[in-house]
């Protein structure tokens, strides 16, 4: 259906249905993802750079030749946006950064996955999840919430908080559908898909029901643990979501 101006405005999409979702579940790993940088040497005869008051380091440099930072599109998830078992530029989002760079969108897709993360987790990093001129938040969360059993209200207020913070910082936000395993029951498991549909619904945001669809339950889409997608299963994963994120692009590539 109709589309309506970029950040604030109602984005309604019809998506073909969900195929099944597989029933073999584990648990997944829960990864400890940190950077660390050291302090630059300060040359001889050269004044040592500037101290940043907040934290002690030396303050970045700003190169003044350098290009203007692109905007962003953030995908913020856990293991199956990180790219757990892949190699980093195997994971969708670096697929979608192709894809991206091909059509000529001059935007910067971050991989702001952490492995084991669940709504709660990642509504508290959205802070930094949105640094920088973040224009597009592929929020792809729930299937730890899901595979722990977590409650289900718990999580779509998560979700809904996401949301709302993107929001009011003019992000158009792409809410990523899960699914829960079968093992605790159909009555989770029905209550845990209508969580996604009924908020994207309430919050008229952009919608792809199932981040999964057409890879889970695949043997030859997924690694060995039959939960996160190998090579050819991410390459499917970014296939899903490129339509709606080009759509996007486009609308935003027109205001400009």
């Amino acid at each position: 259906m109709g589309n309506r101006g970029p950040a604030g405005a109602v984005y309604i999409i019809a998506s073909a249905p969900m195929s099944r979702f597989s029933r073999r579940f584990a648990v997944l790993c829960l990864c400890a993802i940190a950077s660390a940088c050291g302090p630059g040497a300060c040359l001889f005869g050269e004044q040592a750079p500037a101290q940043d008051t907040a934290t002690g380091q030396p303050a970045a440099r700003v190169d003044p030749s350098a290009p203007p930072a692109r905007p962003r599109v953030v995908a913020l998830g856990d293991s199956l946006t990180a790219g757990y078992g892949l190699l980093e530029q195997q994971a969708y989002p670096a697929l979608l950064q192709k894809k991206v760079d091909q059509d000529g969108y001059a935007f910067e897709v971050v991989n702001a996955g952490v492995s084991g993360d669940t709504s709660a987790g990642g509504l508290r990093r959205l802070d930094w999840a949105l640094e920088g001129n973040v224009r597009v938040l592929i929020l792809a969360l729930g299937a730890n919430d899901g595979l722990r059993g977590l409650p289900i209200a718990e999580m779509k207020e998560n979700l809904g908080a996401i949301i709302d913070r993107a929001r009011e910082k003019n992000v158009v936000v792409i809410l990523a559908g899960m699914e829960a395993p079968p093992n605790y029951g159909p009555e989770y498991v029905q209550s845990f898909r209508m969580a996604y549909s009924s908020l994207a619904a309430s919050k008229r945001v952009l919608f792809v029901p199932f981040l999964l669809d057409k890879v889970a339950g695949v043997g030859t889409l997924n690694q060995g643990d039959g939960i996160h997608p190998n090579e050819q299963g991410a390459q499917i994963v970014a296939d899903t979501l490129w339509p709606v994120v080009r759509n996007v692009l486009d609308q935003m590539a027109g205001t400009q």
